[in-house]
């Protein structure tokens, strides 16, 4: 009989968007005259651009005549957009070397799969509330994980303590749930507490194109040192509505060189490189095709249309919420909406106060961790007639 890992018996019983989905089915089924509006699970509404169309109908093209079929691609992703993304990075400021991209099929899998290039004994710091893929993915492996509060006295933005040590860092910015966004002097603080602890940050910056303050760090790489400590990851989901479409990527810089135990430098992107060579055949040609085109000035300003109308649903949302007096976190720079239940309700008895009662599905805080159990997230990526909706029977409710 096979041993088995048995971290996967400290797992919650379902993931958390499973669950949100089992919840609606079972009252859609019982109440099918009722229409649902749902503003809990952060996937896209709009279509694509046409920029990013018309580069998966190249990639497609490409494949039908013998002189331009792709077969096996590299597994780092194509140089082309791989250098499409470092100009884009050097268009905000920041210099990124394209050796150090690797394209993937979504952050989602490589924030995951990252911890892979760690042993199990680090010592893991997560912030709570947060992704609940940070949590489960090293609870699959054992290990100790130290949260750290981010709760209304800091924002929603927990800072280093230097008395507690870590090695690897988790943080979010702007953050899911809580929309709140990391100011430069915050992270500067915290690569200052990565380069003393000799420690990593894990930087998730999937949401950064929602950053409308030029003074806001849209990656952790506008701050000195932070090629020494820290990988980031990003995604054009949210960028760019490839939720389906899938394509995301991670930056690994050559700098981030630790000592093994006997003494050996190891190389992190050179760990990574050989992790995904192993495991990953690379992202499809045809939708890293359509990838590079909405790295094109005209592909992302059709991409900043798109968030555009999610920031005006935001707007909506968040005018409702300001006229209820139910103080919110985020809106401004991210998609998401973080506020307390009304009437001390708990996460999950708001859930389904609001789907029995208004038909309006939003995300209990309690699946993203402990701080966040009187807490609840609404998204702003449904159109504006069903958020205007929402928001209507919202204010009917309370």
């Amino acid at each position: 009989m096979p041993k088995l890992n048995e971290n996967y018996q400290r797992l919650k019983e379902s993931y958390l968007f499973a669950e949100i989905a089992h919840r609606i089915s079972c009252y859609t089924k019982e109440h099918p005259d009722k229409q649902v509006i749902r503003l809990g699970i952060g996937d896209v509404t709009l279509p694509l651009g046409s920029c990013a169309l018309n580069g998966l109908h190249e990639g497609v093209d490409a494949m039908a005549a013998s002189e331009t079929f792709k077969g096996y691609g590299p597994e780092q992703g194509y140089l082309f957009l791989r250098e499409s993304i470092a100009a884009y990075y050097e268009r905000n400021g920041v210099s990124i070397d394209p050796g150090d991209i690797f394209i993937s099929d979504g952050a989602k899998s490589d924030t995951g799969n990252i911890t892979e290039l760690f042993a199990d004994d680090n010592m893991i710091l997560i912030p709570d509330p947060v992704y609940p893929v940070y949590v489960d993915s090293n609870t699959m492996f054992g290990r100790r994980i130290t949260y750290m509060d981010g709760n209304s006295e800091n924002n929603f933005l927990p800072m280093p303590d230097k008395n507690v040590h870590a090695d690897i860092i988790y943080l979010c910015s702007p953050n899911n749930p809580t929309g709140a966004v990391y100011n430069k002097d915050q992270l500067k603080e915290w690569v200052d507490y990565a380069l003393e602890h000799d420690a990593v940050i894990l930087f998730d910056s999937a949401y950064e194109a929602f950053i409308t303050d030029p003074e806001l760090p849209r990656s952790i790489f506008a701050v000195e040192g932070a090629k020494r400590c820290a990988v980031e990851f990003c995604s054009l989901s949210k960028t760019a509505g490839f939720t389906g479409t899938r394509c995301g990527y991670t930056i690994v810089p050559k700098e981030l060189r630790f000592k093994a135990s006997n003494g050996e430098i190891m190389s992190l992107n050179a760990m990574w490189n050989r992790r995904q060579s192993t495991k990953f055949n690379g992202t499809s040609y045809i939708i890293q095709s359509g990838a590079a085109a909405v790295f094109t000035e005209e592909g992302m300003k059709q991409c900043m249309d798109n968030i555009r109308y999610y920031q005006e649903n935001a707007r909506i949302i968040g005018d409702m919420l300001s006229k209820k007096n139910i103080p919110f976190y985020g809106g401004v720079h991210s998609p998401y909406l973080w506020f307390e239940c009304p009437d001390g309700m708990d996460s999950w008895t708001f859930f389904d106060h609001l789907l029995n009662n208004a038909q309006v599905v939003g995300t209990p805080g309690a699946g993203f961790g402990k701080n966040g159990q009187n807490y609840f997230r609404l998204t702003s990526f449904g159109n504006h007639e069903n958020t205007v909706e929402a928001m209507r029977r919202f204010g009917e409710l309370f």
